[in-house]
């Protein structure tokens, strides 16, 4: 687990649960903290959850997978355009519909 964290992006701060492994890595140059409850930590697994959500690629136990990381990389890059979009709509436009496949070809 610490060669995953060495080979991760830098942050200044680290959030994890309180599972004990955490707590056993270095985390350099950044601190880590244990949260309480899911308060540091909600937002990202919420992310987590629209991947696996929108590409089946990612879904847990899932058949569809991707053989090459170009295709998977361009997968969700795609996406994240699509869903960025949608939520800019969305923020301009909150009583109106709207799904993330109707952003993926620029209008």
């Amino acid at each position: 687990m610490q060669q995953v964290v060495d080979q991760g992006h830098r942050a200044k701060h680290y959030f994890s649960d309180q599972w004990e492994l955490y707590q056993l890595l270095v985390y350099y140059p950044g601190k880590h903290t244990v949260s309480d409850g899911k308060t540091d930590t909600y937002s990202v697994e919420g992310d987590n959850a629209e991947l696996r959500h929108y590409l089946a690629r990612l879904a847990r136990r899932s058949r569809c997978f991707s053989r090459c990381i170009k295709a998977l990389r361009n997968a969700v890059k795609l996406f994240v355009f699509a869903f960025n979009r949608r939520q800019l709509h969305k923020h301009a436009f909150p009583k109106f519909p709207a799904h993330v496949f109707q952003f993926v070809i620029p209008s």
